[in-house]
């Protein structure tokens, strides 16, 4: 390393300083003034998923899909697009839902619940045999799926093979309400609805019969204690404790003595290791905190001593009569407690420590110390909703009915679970008519009653829409003898069939590393909390609605799960691993270590083409030669900074395990730049379809400014030859077909009824492709730059780079190529597609100032001037630039139903789009009168809702331009962002904004379920 001191620039001799003035006051002597520079080496700890930005996007068919679900109504598909530029490139791979892989499926019908459980006596007893040790994986395996049925149950062995358990200690002859580990794995336990069974692997070491007055109809376990709930409500304490002998352990029961005033409807166990579950004694200054705030509430403040005789009567009258207080007395000033003190304190917190929650009819939620059941947290009115769960803290309102809410909802389950790392993320679940809550825990410090938890819940925004479609109305008797219409829902329609309710919310961990809830039901969800801490939600609605769940560690199914679908079948699935469940969508990213460009999914082979490109160092010119072009070198200086060229090239990509097929690699010349890519379907008379797909790249050849720009059109087929040894991806090819040089650069290219249309130059062509030959068919001038087209059927959009869209028709009959209609004021046009919507069909473009715009041809309109000019129908902008589109069709089946829809709905399509910033986003037509209600909740809720930062969505939303226009803007287009707020509201306010606009929240809930439904895709 180099040092910088005062002798790279000083004189060396001093004789050369002639003045005495500067020797006397620098010295004779150089001084090293130099520093020596600390080098740091860094290394990469963790890194965050970005897939922006997203260039190009398309869709193609998932390469793991499995038999279970290929035959659906609707096709399963993903999506891929480009991501990252240089040595970050790479193609993410995008799926919004879960689908699982399926190990094997069993036809079992009858089952209402299940749970595995694992046993180390059985580990032991395989351990002998194969006088081998057993490793600790071993021990994690479950070793039992018992089953429960409407008055039976089953319980099966799942070694090697999965056979049913003839003898043992497992109870057969009634239905399972619970059953689990107990004692760090070495019990299994299993409850029925008057009876436990405790069990050492396959032998019953205890029976006890439950003469508790009615059946249990739910439990919960926190090792080692277990919590049973009656029908009555009445709840029951199970606690595993040594026995009297020393060799074993057994249970006790205890029953609560709790306020009897409102009904229990459900519980939940739970064990805390995070900590911040504690209570602790009040510290002498929060007690007089507290009595200074008890007093001030209760007791009228003393006026003070200041003259108002002289105050004003106008004061008089805009303030009130009453005397002003100037002074607050502070609270007197305390000594702290010692630190010694507090650090006992929090180290005592680090033990594991045993809640209980309890959710009673009158909606109050109360958390309960175990096992001395000492009240720590209350909270009223819970069903409603609120942002913030506050410690009401008053134990003598426990069980009372009189605070209960007239809009009071029924809490149907909850669930206490810690997760992400070391489990300190602690959420609250609840299900609240089909409908769930997640609250998430908070350390707050501040209380006012001794013992109890120091913690506030926070509700969590999330996008889970879960209320099943009302299938059909009943008739219910009165009391006065008539009849009352009733509604009934396709989730209680299932659950009247069975005397219990199953369980909804289960926990599950290390399912394919993730811990995590699943939530079954008509619209299952998964949420996962890895050790980044955030919470992820991702839908599995490939199955349709799923009745039970259970996480599942076999030789055969590895960290895996089991769950019954509405056929009655048990699947047996792992959760695919090539794919990352740590993102608000599952994904997958390849790197290629170089530029992506473009991507294209040829179908017949179910491959990828895709167009990089990488940067060399530039050390040529070009030089023209008669009628050729060259390269000529040129010798520069050492400290000439080269330009760089960008050499692109094309590859084919096999979605089995994302590797570049070997030999299929084509590279284009220094200064030919690709332009499009894309798989056409072009006519041919070899197939059944009389088409077939080939792909097509248009390329344009940059080389300096002296030089004419022109262009290239290359068409390659798709074939499969015989692999090679070894190497079974090389079974596709790419085989040029037609290559020729244009007269102009080859900006844009589609297809058009089996012709390929390209945009060269400033003209558009249309091509037939015969003869591995284009034979011209007609053609049309154009503006400036066409960079974008698309079709459908006979009709073309193509848009200029600076002066808007263009609507095309060609006709087959007459070879022309007309132009329709167009944009009436310049645009600068980054994508274009198509919207269809049953027979009307609209025309959306993204532009240079981030915004959406939907045109629509209607020549009947006056100011379109007989159909000249495309008419603006809607404008948005959503603050990211749009490069490209997807357009596909509805899905047509109701998860919760799975009924197939009918109607316009077959012929809508919905419009996905990836920007430049790496989000994603879709656009779905509408029906009016479903988008005029929710016209009206949008502007409730712009009005209603506090903005986030003080920024008014509707100004957000608002089209914006850097030029000066003089039309106004249309609007016409929902913000779904803004409309899916209204789900995390309370009940309170959901009714109230309903009651605004004149509806009700059930067709609210409906209308943005059926938006959610129609585009759950991918």
């Amino acid at each position: 390393m180099r040092s910088d001191d005062a002798s790279d620039w000083m004189a060396s001799d001093t004789k050369f300083l002639d003045d005495p003035d500067e020797l006397e006051v620098y010295g004779k002597q150089v001084q090293k003034t130099g520093t020596q520079l600390t080098s740091y080496s860094f290394e990469i700890c963790d890194s965050l998923l970005n897939i922006g930005p997203c260039g190009n996007m398309i869709m193609g068919e998932p390469a793991f899909l499995s038999e279970e679900f290929q035959g659906n109504v609707d096709p399963d598909l993903e999506l891929v697009t480009t991501s990252g530029y240089g040595k970050n490139g790479a193609l993410s791979v995008l799926q919004r839902t879960i689908r699982p892989q399926v190990v094997t499926t069993f036809n079992l019908p009858g089952c209402l619940d299940m749970w595995t459980v694992k046993s180390l006596k059985e580990a032991k007893a395989d351990e002998k045999s194969e006088e081998s040790e057993a490793s600790p994986e071993d021990k994690d395996r479950h070793a039992f799926l018992i089953l429960s049925k409407q008055d039976s149950s089953m319980v099966l062995q799942t070694g090697q093979e999965i056979t049913e358990v003839a003898a043992g200690g497992f109870s057969t002859q009634a239905p399972t309400i619970f059953a689990s580990n107990m004692g760090d794995d070495r019990y299994i336990v299993q409850v029925m609805n008057k009876s436990i069974c405790l069990m050492e692997g396959v032998e019953q070491i205890q029976h006890m019969v439950l003469d508790v007055g009615s059946p249990i109809k739910q439990c919960s376990l926190a090792d080692p204690y277990l919590l049973l709930l009656t029908e009555n409500g009445d709840p029951i304490l199970m606690t595993l404790k040594p026995d009297q002998q020393g060799s074993g352990h057994r249970l006790h029961m205890t029953k609560p003595t709790l306020s009897q005033k409102s009904k229990i409807v459900a519980l939940c166990a739970y064990n805390d290791t995070s900590g911040m579950f504690y209570t602790a004694s009040l510290s002498a200054k929060e007690k007089i905190n507290a009595n200074a705030t008890e007093k001030s509430s209760s007791s009228k403040t003393e006026p003070s001593s200041l003259n108002t005789s002289n105050v004003d009567d106008e004061d008089e009258l805009l303030y009130g009569s009453s005397e002003p207080v100037a002074f607050i007395p502070a609270a007197p000033e305390v000594e702290t407690s010692s630190k010694s003190e507090e650090d006992s304190e929090k180290s005592s917190h680090q033990e594991t420590t045993y809640w209980c929650v309890f959710c009673r009819e009158n909606g109050q939620l109360e958390m309960y110390s175990l096992p001395d059941m000492v009240l720590a947290f209350l909270v009223k009115n819970f069903p409603m909703g609120s942002k913030v769960l506050v410690d009401s803290g008053s134990a003598f309102m426990t069980g009372d009915q009189s605070q209960q809410h007239e809009m009071l909802q029924q809490v149907q389950e909850v669930l206490l679970v810690g997760l992400g790392h070391d489990r300190k993320k602690i959420y609250m679940l609840a299900l609240v008519e089909d409908d769930i809550m997640i609250y998430e825990a908070f350390p707050y410090n501040t209380v006012t009653q001794e013992h109890h938890l120091r913690v506030r819940f926070r509700k969590i925004p999330h996008k889970i829409l879960m209320k099943p479609k009302k299938t059909r109305t009943s008739k219910k008797p009165t009391a006065e003898g008539g009849t009352k219409p009733e509604t009934e829902t396709e989730a209680e329609s299932d659950t009247k069939t069975t005397s219990r309710r199953v369980n909804r919310l289960r926990e599950f961990h290390n399912v394919q590393t993730y811990s995590g809830v699943f939530i079954s039901g008509s619209h299952p969800y998964w949420l996962f909390v890895t050790s980044r801490g955030a919470l992820r939600t991702h839908p599995m609605p490939v199955d349709g609605a799923i009745s039970c769940f259970a996480s599942f560690h076999n030789v055969n199914c590895p960290n895996g799960f089991l769950y019954f679908n509405r056929k009655e079948e048990l699947r047996i699935c792992v959760l695919p691993s090539h794919l990352s469940y740590d993102a608000p969508w599952p994904v997958r990213k390849v790197p290629l270590r170089c530029t992506p460009h473009f991507v294209a999914y040829h179908v017949e082979t179910k491959t990828y083409a895709v167009v990089t490109s990488v940067q060399e160092t530039k050390t040529h010119v070009w030089k023209v030669t008669g009628e050729e072009i060259g390269e000529e070198p040129v010798e520069r200086d050492d400290r000439f900074v080269p330009t760089t060229k960008v050499v692109f090239s094309i590859q084919l990509f096999s979605p089995v395990s994302w590797d570049a097929i070997p030999n299929t690699r084509i590279e284009y010349e220094a200064a030919e730049n690709v332009t499009c890519l894309k798989v056409v379907n072009l006519s041919c008379e070899g197939t059944m379809t009389g088409k077939k797909g080939y792909v097509v790249v248009a390329t344009t050849h940059v080389y300096s400014e002296d030089l004419q720009t022109r262009g290239s059109v290359y068409i390659y087929d798709c074939i499969e030859v015989v692999p090679e040894p070894g190497q079974p991806l090389t079974k596709n090819k790419l085989k040029p077909l037609y290559e020729k040089r244009q007269k102009g650069p080859v900006s844009a290219l589609c297809e058009v009824m089996g012709f390929l249309l390209t945009c060269i130059g400033q003209k558009v062509y249309m091509w037939q492709f015969k003869d591995n030959d284009l034979i011209g068919l007609a053609f049309i001038d154009t503006q400036i730059y066409i960079h974008n087209a698309v079709s459908v059927k006979q009709f073309i959009l193509i848009t200029d780079v600076m002066k808007g869209a263009y609507f095309l028709q060609y006709q087959a009959q007459d070879r022309t190529l007309s132009l329709v209609s167009r944009d009436a004021r310049p645009l600068e046009i980054f994508g274009c597609e198509f919207m269809v919507d049953d027979k009307q069909m609209a025309f959306l473009v993204s532009d240079a100032d981030k915004n959406l715009i939907v045109f629509h041809y209607h020549p009947e309109a006056p100011e379109s001037h007989g159909g000249a000019y495309l008419l603006r129908r809607g404008d948005m902008n959503i603050g990211s630039a749009v490069n490209t589109f997807v357009r596909v069709r509805c899905r047509l089946t109701d998860p919760s139903t799975e009924q197939v829809l009918s109607g316009p709905v077959l012929r809508r399509q919905v419009v996905f789009f990836a920007t430049l910033d790496g989000s994603l986003g879709l656009l779905l037509p509408m029906v009016e009168k479903t988008y005029r209600r929710l016209l009206m909740l949008q502007n409730v809720l712009t009005n209603g809702l506090p903005h986030v930062g003080g920024l008014n969505p509707k100004s957000y939303r608002h089209v914006k331009s850097h030029m000066r226009n003089l039309n106004n803007p249309h609007r016409n287009i929902l913000d779904g962002d803004l409309l899916l707020k209204y789900c995390h509201l309370s009940v309170v306010e959901r009714n109230e904004f309903a009651k605004k606009i004149g509806t009700s929240v059930d067709q609210i809930i409906s209308d943005l379920m059926l938006a959610e439904n129609l585009t759950m895709h991918f």
